[in-house]
């Protein structure tokens, strides 16, 4: 009985190791990817402005 009593107070803590281990995988992940759009709007920006001012002369004129 002791036995099992033992085996059932390292699951939590055993499982609570696993996930706090794989938060900086996480955070990489979403910072990397913060990076990437923020990239990718920086580099087609001009497009974007052009496409906004185009909907808006659409919406506007008709």
């Amino acid at each position: 009985m002791q036995h099992l009593i033992t085996a059932l107070t390292k699951v939590p803590t055993e499982l609570h190791r696993e996930e706090r281990a794989d938060v900086p995988g996480w955070v990489m992940i979403t910072f990397m990817s913060a990076v990437l759009v923020a990239g990718l709007l920086l580099l087609a920006q001009g497009a974007f402005q052009d496409l906004f001012n185009e909907a808006i002369n659409r919406v506007t004129t008709d």
